[in-house]
């Protein structure tokens, strides 16, 4: 089995971190290929930031869908999970955002979680997950450490002891569990449950579990409706299709002053973290 793990961020340095993460927690008989966008926001800190993200997840899932070997599963490692209805248009397999898996994962560990993110900005979508994944009774509270998503690079960042102390707020509060609201924080899921004294849920390793999981009970994404693929319209080419086969715009003015056409990344171009 192989899943495609896609950090929607151009931070190399959290790509290989989130994948060991994941790496951790597949099973001997799954290969984790990690991936990131050459170009595009170093992190996902905005709504901005969000759209450049949703549009390298959709070039990275079609680049793969149409290489030689596609994953069995995608994971959008971004708890925003930017992209996700767009990746799931694109292909058959299961398509897992970390927000999505991790909340459900919560709920099961126990009745009330809290998330605990970066920088308060980031709230508001959080907000909007908890509502669209139905988690409304189960969320109790959703609290910013204002770190940085970049703060999160360092793997002996000083950063642990700030989200313990939001984490214990949130169990004091009420939370059974804590959900981590970033991918940067994968590799301090288990430090954090010894401190804090309840389950920290990391979204990677969550979606990691759950997509492994659907491949195994032959579970993909249901083509009935409104996953279906892309449609075609008379003189206009779906956006799969200039992504997987054409080319596509990208930000800043070429020497005749309208904006460069660039070929988008074939599978074989793309940087796979081992």
């Amino acid at each position: 089995m192989r899943i495609l793990l896609i950090n929607p961020n151009t931070s190399r340095a959290m790509t290989a971190k989130i994948a060991d993460a994941a790496r951790g927690v597949a099973g001997p008989d799954v290969v984790v290929d990690a991936v990131c966008p050459a170009v595009g926001a170093s992190a996902i800190e905005s709504h901005v930031d969000e759209v450049a993200a949703a549009a390298a997840v959709v070039e990275l899932v079609a680049a793969d869908r149409d290489g030689p070997a596609p994953a069995d599963a995608y994971v959008i490692a971004c708890f925003g999970d930017p992209g996700l209805d767009a990746a799931r248009e694109l292909v058959d397999a299961p398509v897992v955002g970390i927000a999505e898996a991790a909340m459900h994962l919560a709920a099961v560990s126990g009745r009330h979680f809290g998330v605990v993110t970066t920088l308060s900005r980031t709230l508001g979508r959080a907000r909007d997950l908890v509502g669209r994944y139905g988690m409304d009774r189960a969320c109790v509270s959703l609290a910013a450490t204002g770190i940085p998503v970049l703060d999160l690079e360092d793997t002996g960042s000083a950063a642990v002891a700030t989200i313990e102390r939001f984490a214990a707020e949130a169990a004091s509060g009420g939370a059974d569990v804590i959900v981590l609201g970033c991918a940067g924080m994968a590799d301090l899921c288990a430090e954090l449950t010894a401190r804090v004294g309840v389950p920290v849920v990391d979204g990677v390793a969550a979606a990691v579990g759950m997509a492994s999981g659907m491949v195994r009970m032959g579970l993909g994404t249901s083509k009935r409706d409104e996953y279906a693929s892309p449609p075609v319209r008379e003189g206009r080419v779906p956006v799969a299709s200039r992504i997987g086969a054409g080319h596509v715009p990208t930000p800043g003015p070429s020497a005749g002053g309208s904006l460069a056409l660039t070929t988008p990344p074939q599978a074989a171009d793309v940087e796979v973290f081992a």
